[in-house]
C-alpha cells in the first residue's frame, strides 16, 4: 500500500467507489458483476476491510486506478502485512480516512470526530449496514455495507460518489440483486 499522499485538484469530477466486507470466498465466490462494472469508471476505489482473501485485494489492485484500503478483523496475517489499519488520503482538497471498525452505532459520530479531527470523510465497514451521517464537527461518515453478505439488511450494497470542486457529491447507495441459491 502506498503511503498517504496528495492528489492534485481535477478539472472534472473524481469518481469514487466505496466497498467493504467482501468476505471472499466465504460469503460469495466472486464479487458481483455490477460492482466489477464500476471499477473502470472509478478514479479512486476505497475498501474498508474484511477482504478475507488476498486474491480480492490483487483483483482490486490490478483493476483500480488507485486503491485506498485497510485490513479488517477477519483478515489474516497476509492481508495485514499488505494493508494498514487506518489509511488517509487527500483528494481534491478533501481529507479522507478509511478504517474497518468504529464501534457501536450509538455515539459513533462523536467518537469518530474525536478520533479523526483532521478528516472530512471517514469510510468504514464491519457492520455490513450502510451508513451516511455527518458529525457535529462536519465529519462525514460513510459505510458502503457489503456487496456479498447482507446479514440482516434487505440487500447487499456498495456506494459511489464524486468529488467536484473540493466537495463530496453524488453519494449513492447501490442495492445489488439477490444472488440465486441452488
Amino acid at each position: 500500500m502506498r503511503p498517504p499522499d496528495v492528489v492534485p485538484q481535477y478539472a472534472d469530477a473524481v469518481r469514487l467507489l466505496l466497498v467493504s466486507d467482501t468476505h471472499l470466498p466465504k460469503r460469495a465466490k466472486e464479487l458481483p458483476e455490477p460492482l466489477l462494472a464500476e471499477l473502470p469508471r472509478a478514479d479512486v476505489v476505497f475498501h474498508a476491510g474484511d477482504w478475507v482473501d488476498a486474491a480480492t485485494l490483487d483483483l482490486l489492485e490490478s483493476r483500480s486506478r488507485r486503491l485506498i484500503a485497510v485490513h479488517g478483523n477477519n483478515d489474516g496475517l497476509d492481508l495485514r502485512a499488505r494493508l494498514p489499519e487506518v489509511a488517509r488520503a487527500e483528494l481534491d482538497g478533501v481529507r479522507f480516512g478509511v478504517v474497518h471498525e468504529t464501534g457501536p452505532a450509538q455515539g459513533r459520530e462523536a467518537r469518530c470526530a474525536a478520533r479523526f479531527p483532521d478528516l472530512d470523510v471517514l469510510v468504514f465497514g464491519h457492520s455490513h449496514i450502510p451508513w451516511d451521517t455527518t458529525a457535529a464537527t462536519g465529519l462525514r461518515l460513510l459505510n458502503p455495507g457489503s456487496p456479498t453478505d447482507r446479514r440482516r439488511q434487505p440487500h447487499c450494497t456498495y456506494l459511489t460518489a464524486a468529488l467536484d470542486g473540493g466537495r463530496l457529491t453524488e453519494v449513492r447507495l447501490h442495492r445489488l440483486p439477490r444472488r440465486r441459491t441452488r
